[in-house]
C-alpha cells in the first residue's frame, strides 16, 4: 500500500500541493479510503511522469491534459498493436504470416521514400 506521503517521499522534489492538484485533475487516480488516498504502481508511475514533465520538461499544468492525452493515445496505441501482432503470430497458416510481414515492410520502406 502506497500512502500519499510515501509517493512524496518516493519522487524527490514533488510539491504534496501540486499533488493535490494533479488528483483533483483526475490527472493521477488513486484509491480513496478512509485514511486518505492510496496508490498503485500506476498511479505512482503516473505521478513520476507529470513530476518529470512539469519539473525537468517545463510544461505548465495548463498544457499538461493535452501532453498526457496524446501519452494515453500512444499507450492505448501500442496495446492495441500488441494484441494484433499476437493474433498475427497465432492465427493464420505460416504463409499468410510471411504475406502480412512482407507488406508490412514494404509499406514501412514505402513511408521512408520522399
Amino acid at each position: 500500500m502506497i500512502t500519499e506521503q510515501t509517493v512524496c517521499t518516493l519522487v524527490v522534489g514533488l510539491d504534496p500541493d501540486a499533488l493535490a492538484r494533479w488528483i483533483e485533475a483526475a490527472w493521477v487516480r488513486p484509491e480513496r479510503h478512509a485514511g486518505g488516498f492510496v496508490f498503485r504502481e500506476i498511479d505512482l508511475a503516473r505521478v513520476r511522469l507529470i513530476h518529470e514533465l512539469t519539473a525537468d520538461l517545463a510544461i505548465d499544468e495548463e498544457t499538461l491534459p493535452v501532453v498526457l492525452g496524446l501519452l494515453d493515445e500512444v499507450h492505448a496505441l501500442r496495446r492495441q498493436l500488441r494484441l494484433v501482432c499476437g493474433a498475427i503470430e497465432t492465427a493464420g497458416p505460416p504463409g499468410l504470416r510471411r504475406e502480412i510481414a512482407e507488406r508490412l515492410a514494404r509499406a514501412g520502406h514505402a513511408m521512408d521514400d520522399p
